[in-house]
């Protein structure tokens, strides 16, 4: 069978039609799939009625799974592999964290010395209006750059920071954030290690440049930052029940829309592949 495909934008993705995960793939199947997930960066696959175990069985066909060490606090008490994105209430009757998670344009695990490979993120519960999820194309806005640009950022790394925003921040949480995920200088371009092209490896969880300071950085992360979120780089998702989405986080960078009513349940689970290594630690802490 054929691999039936629609694109979802100009600018990247495409719905893969006529697949259902929770039955068995053949190889040659799954290959069209990763071809597919490597020439449109992101890949939605609709009306997926699957369970937690299913949706892990599938995304390990793309490689080994993160078990969200960086974010302990974040997955499924029973499945690691399963990182929750809910805007479920704690038991104290505060927003639980993942209310916030990614509404900051991003790409998955940067933060952390083995970046995410790609992510698969399964829609269980979702507003009747918004909630949306917004992607990027970096390798596109990499390549309309100006030479210059190009060649100014060429040698840049951006210190990465895994912070976030938490309603009952205490000093014991914020201690545990930077014990588990310290400052990570990562490139501001990364070659694809499959593909070998080119993309920005930027975002708005980029503090600044190694050995730029804050105020010298923040001009250029943000002009960055703007430029490849222009809408003809951009595919906004519309989420519905049993939707799968696959993406690729090194040629795309995401975020999360909050425009929807804090009443309605959003329940999703992501899972994470993992990258290859890139990055550093950073010992000292970024200029002023």
């Amino acid at each position: 069978m054929a691999l039936k495909l629609r694109p979802l934008s100009y600018a990247l993705g495409a719905e893969v039609c006529d697949i259902d995960i929770a039955k068995p793939l053949s190889e040659s199947l799954f290959g069209e799939i990763h071809n597919a997930f490597l020439d449109n960066g992101i890949l939605l696959l609709r009306d997926q009625h699957v369970t937690r175990e299913q949706h892990i069985e599938f995304s390990r066909r793309f490689g080994e799974l993160d078990r969200h060490d960086a974010l302990p606090r974040d997955r499924h008490p029973e499945y690691p592999e399963l990182l929750m994105v809910t805007n479920e209430p704690k038991a104290n009757g505060k927003p639980g964290d993942g209310k916030y998670t990614g509404h900051l344009w991003h790409s998955d695990m940067s933060f952390t010395l083995q970046p995410s490979l790609g992510s698969l993120l399964r829609s269980i519960h979702v507003p009747p209006v918004g909630g949306d999820t917004m992607f990027a194309n970096m390798t596109k806005a990499y390549d309309d750059l100006s030479d210059g640009m190009k060649k100014l950022i060429a040698d840049l790394h951006g210190i990465h920071l895994g912070k976030r925003k938490i309603v009952d921040l205490s000093p014991e949480r914020a201690a545990e954030q930077a014990r588990i995920n310290p400052p990570i200088a990562q490139p501001a371009v990364r070659v694809h290690p499959e593909t070998g092209k080119k993309a920005l490896y930027i975002g708005e969880k980029v503090e600044c440049f190694a050995g730029l300071t804050r105020e010298e950085s923040r001009p250029l992360i943000e002009y960055l930052c703007r430029h490849a979120t222009k809408p003809k780089y951009t595919y906004r998702h519309q989420w519905r029940d049993n939707d799968i989405i696959i993406w690729d986080n090194r040629c795309t960078m995401h975020a999360a829309l909050g425009d929807y009513d804090d009443d309605q349940p959003r329940h999703l689970e992501r899972t994470t592949v993992l990258g290859t290594p890139s990055g550093y630690i950073v010992e000292e802490p970024p200029l002023h």
